[in-house]
């Protein structure tokens, strides 16, 4: 009896000591990134702590399980909400885009930008989600998958001569902890008259090893190759502290009809991966994604240059326009010099999603999204294209896929482009910081840029349809344009866009001391009073009339007093007055987002009567007035 009692007493303490084992092994397996094992482990962890559903949740989503993550992060805000990091947010609104529950993925993508504290102006608009991205987006592409795909994981296209090379765990071998699939080899394939890829064979000499070999890149002449490989070691993989293994780039050259030479690159480390090569037009610049300290996000893409006695430089991160807090990777830059890359970071369908900017004196224009023919609400990358017939291949695991990751192939439909430059109307001077808007016949926006220094704009146009071409500049009168495609598409269409100053436009717009403002006659209140005389109404009008022409006009209402009376008094009284102009404004028709008010009291006196009993009545009077800034 004593004996089953003590038995009993213990079984508390074994079940408590096999809990613990448990999540520190289950937390082991993540940590190496072994996360469908440590899934296994977690899903048996009881109570489900904030830290397990967290990492559970995770687990289902570094592997692109959606419909398990949702249920998960689901779980985990339900409970948690008002203590989990952003970061999970933003998961759970990638993984509601995965099960495609668009409507709810807006709700957590907004609540994602709340807790991040993001200013308006960081703000993406995404709702309606699906409308909102594909309305504004042109769409000319034919997909299709390439028949050589297999039940295992086919991605990652490079062009190679008269072939493509891609990556692929269709070899049967020892499995990566990460999904429990083979290690990736490098094969490649002929391409068919259809563009489909055929006849299949692993890549040649020495490049797959035991471990990993991914995305590579060709210069033009097929002597050189950059490819993606693991921490590599005398045919062993190599782990940093943290006990996980990295990826590098290495080089490899053609000599004697096979590959050899091959070297890592020196930015290359332990502590960090860096991956997925891309060669510029001209063969002088590598770019390629990484985690390396002092990236945004988990990832970020980074150029470097190729010197001509074959050193590098420094890797230099592509900036905020490109990159953002989560990742970026799979870097492509086409003949065109357009760099395409996959980011779940900008505005997309869910998961990765391919985008596009144009480089310009290596500044990059504003990310452009391929829309839902290229992009799914999963993931969607490696992204290539031959400007000179515009077909190529992406990969996606979009459902209907034969396995984990397959590569599509499309067509680009012959497009139609409108151009031009945005000057000033008199002087000719290009004006960079311009914003030019493309609108269907119905005012709708379909696209929309931010000029450079060079002042050139271009967007993608239909053929047989009716636009509107507006420019738009700080202190310009906004100019539009109306134009045609005939049946052919009107090919380069060029329109030269002028755009006149406010200043040139009306006499009574004049700009002095850095402010560029409509002048009347003086505004004249009662003393201590801050109600609109007939006399002020009359001046108001032509504020008023100036507005209702102008449309885009903006202005602030700044309200002045002279020094006399109290500096707290004459603050209060300008506040009022400036607030009574604003109101008569709105009273006349004038909607109130284009007017703001301010009162400045004495602050801002245009001469020196800066103390009461010091200058004659028509000279304080200089001081009371009132002013009309344009804003915009």
């Amino acid at each position: 009896m004593k004996k089953i009692l003590l038995i009993l007493l213990m079984l508390p303490l074994s079940v408590q000591l096999s809990v613990a084992q448990n999540l520190k092994r289950a937390n082991h397996l993540f940590e190496k990134r072994a996360y469908l094992n440590a899934a296994e482990l977690y899903l048996n962890e009881e109570p489900k702590t904030q830290e397990v559903l967290e990492k559970l949740a995770d687990c289902y989503y570094f592997n692109t399980k959606m419909k398990e993550a949702e249920l998960y992060y689901k779980i985990l805000l339900q409970i948690h909400e008002a203590n989990v990091n952003p970061t999970y947010f933003f998961r759970y609104s990638q993984a509601l885009k995965g099960v495609k529950n668009f409507s709810e993925a807006d709700k957590w993508h907004q609540k994602y930008l709340e807790k991040k504290q993001m200013a308006p102006a960081e703000k993406q608009e995404t709702l309606p989600f699906f409308s909102a991205l594909n309305s504004e987006t042109r769409k000319p592409y034919i997909v299709n998958k390439v028949s050589v795909n297999t039940k295992y994981s086919d991605f990652g296209t490079a062009f190679f001569g008269e072939q493509v090379v891609f990556s692929s765990t269709r070899n049967k071998g020892k499995l990566y902890i990460w999904n429990n699939q083979p290690y990736l080899d490098l094969f490649k394939g002929d391409i068919a008259d259809n563009q489909d890829l055929k006849n299949v064979v692993p890549f040649d000499g020495n490049i797959n090893s035991k471990v990993h070999e991914s995305n590579a890149v060709f210069t033009k002449n097929g002597k050189t190759m950059y490819f993606t490989r693991n921490n590599f070691d005398s045919g062993k993989k190599k782990r940093n502290e943290k006990k996980v293994s990295t990826l590098k780039i290495y080089k490899a050259e053609f000599v004697n009809n096979k590959w050899t030479n091959i070297t890592e690159l020196p930015f290359n480390s332990d502590n960090y991966s860096v991956e997925h090569p891309a060669l510029s037009p001209d063969e002088k610049q590598l770019y390629f994604a990484s985690d390396m300290p002092g990236t945004m996000g988990s990832f970020d893409l980074f150029v470097v240059d190729i010197n001509t006695d074959g050193s590098y430089g420094s890797p230099k991160n592509l900036g905020p326009k490109i990159n953002t807090e989560h990742r970026e990777q799979f870097p492509f830059v086409s003949s065109a010099n357009i760099l395409y890359f996959s980011s779940d970071g900008h505005f997309g369908m869910g998961g990765l999603d391919i985008f596009k900017s144009e480089i310009s004196d290596e500044k990059f224009f504003a990310p452009i999204n391929l829309s839902n023919v290229i992009n799914s609400n999963l993931d969607d990358f490696a992204f290539v294209i031959n400007e000179t017939n515009e077909k190529g291949y992406f990969s996606s695991n979009r459902e209907g896929g034969m396995g984990d990751d397959d590569i599509y192939r499309f067509t680009k439909e012959k497009t139609y482009i409108i151009h031009g430059l945005v000057q000033d109307k008199n002087s000719l001077e290009i004006l960079p910081g311009s914003l030019v808007s493309l609108l269907d016949e119905n005012n709708n926006l379909l696209n929309e840029m931010i000029v450079g220094d060079d002042a050139k704009y271009s967007f993608d146009i239909e053929n047989n349809k009716s636009y509107k071409i507006k420019a738009t500049h700080k202190l310009y009168v906004p100019s539009v344009v109306e134009f045609s495609s005939d049946a052919k598409g009107d090919i380069n269409k060029n329109i030269q866009l002028l755009i006149e100053s406010y200043d040139d436009a009306e006499q009574n717009i004049v700009t002095e001391a850095g402010k560029t403002q409509i002048k009347i006659n003086p505004i004249y209140f009662d003393f201590d009073k801050w109600n609109i005389r007939p006399d002020a109404a009359l001046e108001l009008n032509n504020v008023l009339d100036l507005m209702k022409k102008h449309p885009d006009m903006q202005l602030k209402i700044g309200a002045h007093t002279d020094a006399r009376g109290s500096e707290s008094y004459n603050l209060k009284l300008s506040d009022r007055r400036a607030k009574s102009v604003l109101d008569y404004l709105i009273e006349q028709g004038i909607m109130e987002n284009r007017l703001k008010s301010e009162g400045f009291g004495e602050s801002q006196p245009l001469n020196n009567c800066i103390e009461p009993n010091m200058c004659s009545e028509d000279e304080y009077s200089i001081n009371r007035r009132c002013e009309f800034v344009l804003t915009n």
